[in-house]
């Protein structure tokens, strides 16, 4: 099992809603383009064609880390490399003894609070989400801004992950509130050159561009 390292840099999720290539096209272009991690994020489907395709998305992934969104069953069942929980999921706890402590557990949050229980009760990161307005997820609920980011990050020792609404027009500022790392989805799938478009955020993180 990889051992967990620390999360930061660009920050790949998949949408086959808003890709133009696929998931798989999408996610052998991040491993060309180096990113350090992948979550496979799908919310229609039977269990059985999610779990078909997280394994199919499993082998694309040599270098990167391979996450699942939500489902631990599906993270265990194709041996990802941990899963990513949002506040309706089950709790971080749980995940994280389940998982074992050298899987990566993370966790959606909004809030100051919400990122220290997180923290507390074992994640390895947290993904602020929404920052901005996003169409990616219509149930993300109301967007915390950048001053979300700088609660959280005041709050906790952990990495923050800025998720939602992200372009490479205000990435640079959510860097600046002191996220470690940022997901851009829309931006990125619905480009025509993916792996290049995934570079452009890279070069925001000099250390882990490929």
């Amino acid at each position: 099992m990889t051992p967990r390292r620390r999360v930061a840099g660009y920050y790949f999720v998949t949408d086959a809603a808003l890709s133009r290539a696929g998931n798989e096209s999408d996610v052998r272009s991040a491993e060309r383009a180096g990113v350090a991690l992948v979550q496979y994020r799908a919310k229609e489907g039977s269990t059985r064609a999610l779990f078909r395709e997280a394994e199919a998305l499993r082998s694309i992934c040599r270098a990167s880390l391979f996450i699942v969104n939500d489902r631990l069953d599906l993270a265990l069942a194709v041996g990802a490399d941990g899963v990513h929980l949002g506040q309706d999921d089950l709790p971080c706890r749980v995940a994280r003894r389940l998982l074992g402590p050298e899987r990566i557990v993370g966790v959606s949050v909004l809030t100051a609070e919400e990122a220290r229980v997180a923290e507390r009760d074992g994640a390895d990161y947290v993904g602020v989400s929404p920052v901005f307005d996003t169409r990616t997820k219509p149930d993300a609920g109301t967007a915390g801004g950048l001053e979300a980011v700088r609660a959280v990050r005041r709050a906790v020792a952990i990495p923050v992950v800025a998720i939602g609404g992200i372009d490479l027009g205000n990435a640079a500022e959510v860097l600046r509130a002191g996220a470690d790392g940022v997901c851009a989805i829309s931006a990125v799938v619905r480009a025509s050159d993916v792996e290049a478009e995934i570079r452009k955020f890279q070069a925001l993180f000099p250390a882990s561009a490929a």
